[in-house]
């Protein structure tokens, strides 16, 4: 038998460029004509030839005169023909035919990758609705580090994904953590600086003067621990919230001023024994719905790892003891679970 992979499914289709059209540039045109597809999609689709002007490779730049014949051999959107449906647990906040919203745990890899082929969100996704085969990467249109959790949107449609695409890219779609972090925060801030692959190794991102993307973090601060209680040691509890969405975002900024998140074995403290993964929580997101454009707030509560380190925390610097079952410590307003309908 052959080792060759399966060819991935194609669908065909024609169309005229109707007159209305006429002058735009080919790569215009076809975002035009094809709305539910991202214009990066589309632009890779061009460059593999998957579109074809009156029989011939086009361009993207080229400009169009109008009834020019599209043969369009797009691949299928049903790409994820070699991940397995799994039947993992989710927690849902909330779903319909457009949209998903779920609160990720800690442990739990998004995407399948080298060494994580099974056992991670995208094959639970599949499990749980096996329509998103259909759906580019399952519908995931952003992620979470294996460590941190939060909420996390999923397209089930590819228009629904292209328009939450468009909301992270225009930044009307808002998320914000909450984070443990080394030292002493004295006051709310912003970081501001481009992120791109380290230089020195190529596993971690970096702050970077050339070459990477720029990237915005506001921080607030929440809460801070220190006091003779712990001994010298100071950690401040922080929101942040992005602007950008840049892989590793929060954990490269905060270390870049000193401040680096508890148990970040990556870029945090050496020999940090504290917490055994990034004190890290994606607590709110807030979205416009990707049909009817109603704006929709959802939040989830901290994970009971990370709120039983805060109460442990909040007993040493108290000099106090712990006691009872803390499991219904709610952290303020952010312990429940909640959808709000946000009037614009």
């Amino acid at each position: 038998m052959s080792g060759a992979a399966p060819a991935i499914p194609v669908v065909a289709r024609t169309m005229a460029v109707p007159m209305s059209l006429a002058g735009l540039r080919l790569d215009a045109a076809l975002a035009a004509l094809l709305p539910e597809h991202s214009r990066s999609r589309l632009k890779a689709w061009l460059e593999d030839g998957h579109v074809l002007v009156d029989g011939e490779t086009r361009a993207g730049k080229t400009r169009l005169e109008g009834g020019e014949l599209l043969s369009l051999t797009l691949p299928d959107a049903g790409i994820e023909i070699e991940a397995q449906a799994e039947d993992i647990p989710l927690d849902i906040l909330h779903e319909d035919e457009h949209l998903l919203v779920l609160d990720k745990p800690p442990g739990l890899v998004v995407h399948p990758g080298a060494g994580n082929r099974e056992g991670t969100l995208l094959n639970a996704l599949l499990h749980h609705a096996p329509s998103l085969a259909n759906v580019a990467r399952a519908g995931i249109v952003h992620r979470l580090d294996k460590d941190t959790s939060g909420v996390m949107m999923v397209a089930k449609t590819p228009l629904a994904q292209t328009q939450l695409v468009r909301q992270l890219q225009s930044h009307s779609a808002s998320r914000e953590y909450v984070a443990l972090v080394h030292g002493e925060v004295r006051r709310n801030g912003t970081v501001e600086g481009a992120i791109g692959r380290s230089a020195r190794d190529r596993t971690k991102m970096a702050m970077v003067v050339t070459g990477g993307k720029s990237a915005v973090t506001h921080y607030k601060v929440r809460e801070h621990f220190g006091g003779p209680a712990l001994k010298g040691r100071h950690y401040t509890l922080i929101e942040c919230k992005l602007e950008t969405g840049r892989t590793h975002q929060i954990r490269v900024h905060m270390a870049s001023i000193k401040h680096p998140l508890v148990g970040d074995a990556t870029y945090g403290k050496r020999g940090d024994v504290l917490f055994h993964r990034q004190a890290l929580h994606a607590w709110r997101l807030t979205l416009a719905h990707p049909l009817t454009g109603e704006m929709m707030r959802f939040s989830a509560p901290i994970p009971r790892d990370m709120k039983f380190l805060l109460r442990d925390l909040r007993a040493e610097r108290d000099n106090a003891t712990r006691t009872g079952d803390d499991s219904d410590d709610d952290l303020g307003d952010e312990g429940d679970v909640e959808v709000i309908y946000v009037r614009e």
